[in-house]
């Protein structure tokens, strides 16, 4: 993929001789003089897309490091920060790579590898094992390793204990944890197993990571909910990085209009939601910071066991591993100027779970893409949502789960209002997800996942390409038979939006969303 804004960034900076091709460095052989340039311009949209080892120090770094620069020829350069380590270099303490914002689902050449990677990253490995990862994507556990080695260049394994390490070191440089808490919160199941990797990986110790108390910050943060019980400490306060801009405003806007109320509530820029993630429930806020870099994350302390999978579910939530400025040149260039100039950073509302997604979609008001019939979902949480203690007066309920929907029925739903055909359609989808006959999560096949959809009664292709775009995230998703999409493309019919959308590809999720609010501006 040739992100043609950064091409001209560099230009901008070296001159026209000096563009930029940037698919050569999301490669998994990099380009040695294209590193350098891009290294040299220390822009921010580089951040992520490779990492460079110092060969004098050991250590390496994200493109944007303020350290001094090294010489080229101690320069080695690396597509991950597993590869980076699985050479022998350790993280800079000083850029902190476990900081770096993550890739874009588009930037995976494998899809196999590209699921994988995102499972492992949010913790599957923690507590099942190769074989049982393999099992899941119906593949041999060598045809994984086989893919993963070619693509990334690490074994299974030796990805998990990256991200496992990456997230310790996080949690021992920002928060005033316990260091038995970093470890089990990292995914280690024994503290003597995380100091022994920690110490061999990187040649020091978890305590040498800890700073003064004064200088770190404090691990409990205020939850800015209105409580009727608890207390701040009973939060952990983290970060997550993103590639700017990042239109914060739009994005919560859009998550207002079809908030689960007990499961979700938005206060001005602030979202927060109650969350379970195997077994493990809690609070979570999110809110954008004025650095322009990260968004503050406070996570209850009851979900740390579980930390790895809600960061990584976060991420897919808020869209923070898009390229925003790979993205908004595209659209630009397919006559979507004006609409990308007002809303720089659009990103794609995601979803926590799928299946609450789902829900979402089939309880949208008719004819709408985003508003959520408000007092239908509340019926529907106060009857099938678990409830939760949270000492916050917006919050009181778990999402409904697949299986509880599925128990419950299409009579019970239309007892709640629900007319009988979408009855019927959210029970067959519930069923669906709950025996594991459908998965609504990113990294699934999504032409298979679309096929299984499509035989639902209920769901035609505007409401599955919802589903695709938000549940699957991905990017190229376009409910083409959207009346307001042909209305304010100028289309006529499907297939003319359909060929008008050529230009927006990879990207037509993207454009959609540009295309709706501008209907409803």
């Amino acid at each position: 993929m040739v992100v043609r804004y950064l091409k001209s960034r560099v230009a901008f900076v070296y001159g026209p001789t000096h563009e930029l091709n940037v698919s050569m460095i999301t490669q998994q052989t990099l380009d040695r003089d294209i590193c350098i340039r891009a290294l040299n311009a220390r822009d921010p949209h580089f951040d992520g897309i490779f990492f460079v080892g110092i060969a004098t120090t050991g250590i390496y770094c994200r493109p944007i490091c303020p350290s001094r620069r090294a010489h080229d020829k101690n320069r080695r350069f690396f597509d991950s920060a597993a590869a980076a380590e699985r050479a022998g270099f350790r993280p800079c303490l000083r850029c902190r790579p476990e900081l770096a914002p993550g890739r874009a689902p588009s930037d995976a050449v494998s899809r196999l590898a590209r699921a994988a990677v995102q499972r492992i990253s949010a913790g599957a490995l923690n507590d099942r094992s190769v074989p049982q990862l393999a099992q899941e994507f119906d593949v041999s556990e060598r045809h994984l390793r086989r893919v993963l080695q070619r693509e990334i260049g690490v074994s299974p394994v030796e990805l998990a204990q990256t991200h496992r390490l990456l997230l310790a070191k996080r949690l021992l440089a920002d928060t005033t944890l316990p260091i038995t808490q970093v470890a089990y919160a990292s995914g280690f199941g024994s503290l003597r197993r995380f100091n022994a990797v920690f110490r061999k990986r990187y040649d020091m110790t978890p305590s040498a990571l800890r700073h003064d108390a004064d200088s770190t910050p404090d691990s409990a943060s205020a939850s800015g909910c209105e409580t009727t019980s608890g207390s701040a400490e009973d939060f952990v306060r983290l970060t997550l990085a993103y590639r700017t801009p990042l239109a914060w405003d739009v994005l919560v806007a859009l998550l207002q209009k079809n908030l689960l109320p007990g499961v979700e509530v938005v206060q001005g820029t602030r979202y927060g939601r109650t969350v379970e993630v195997d077994g493990r429930s809690g609070v979570v806020f999110v809110e954008d910071t004025a650095s322009n870099t990260h968004v503050n994350v406070d996570v209850s302390l009851s979900l740390l066991p579980v930390l790895m999978p809600v960061l990584a579910r976060l991420r897919q939530l808020f869209d923070l591993d898009a390229q925003p400025a790979a993205v908004d040149t595209c659209l630009e260039r397919g006559g979507l100027r004006q609409l990308v100039r007002q809303r720089p950073g659009l990103r794609i509302p995601g979803t926590f779970d799928g299946f609450e997604l789902a829900l979402r979609v089939l309880l949208l008001r008719c004819g709408h893409p985003w508003e959520i019939t408000n007092e239908l979902a509340r019926r529907i949480v106060c009857a099938l949502g678990e409830p939760l203690k949270t000492g916050c007066s917006s919050l009181g309920r778990l999402a409904p789960r697949a299986e509880r929907v599925a128990e419950a029925g299409a009579r019970r739903l239309e007892a709640f209002g629900v007319p009988p055909r979408r009855a019927h359609t959210i029970a067959e989808v519930a069923r669906k997800v709950a025996d594991g006959a459908l998965r609504l999560e990113p990294g699934c096949d999504v032409a298979a996942t679309r096929q299984a959809l499509l035989v639902i009664d209920g769901l035609d292709d505007r409401l599955v390409s919802l589903i695709e775009m938000r549940a699957l995230c991905w990017p190229d998703a376009f409910p083409a038979t959207d009346r307001a999409l042909q209305r304010v493309a100028g289309a006529s019919d499907p297939h003319s939006l359909r060929k008008q959308a050529e230009r927006w590809r990879p990207w037509r999720a993207y454009a959609a969303l540009h295309l709706w609010l501008q209907d409803n501006a």
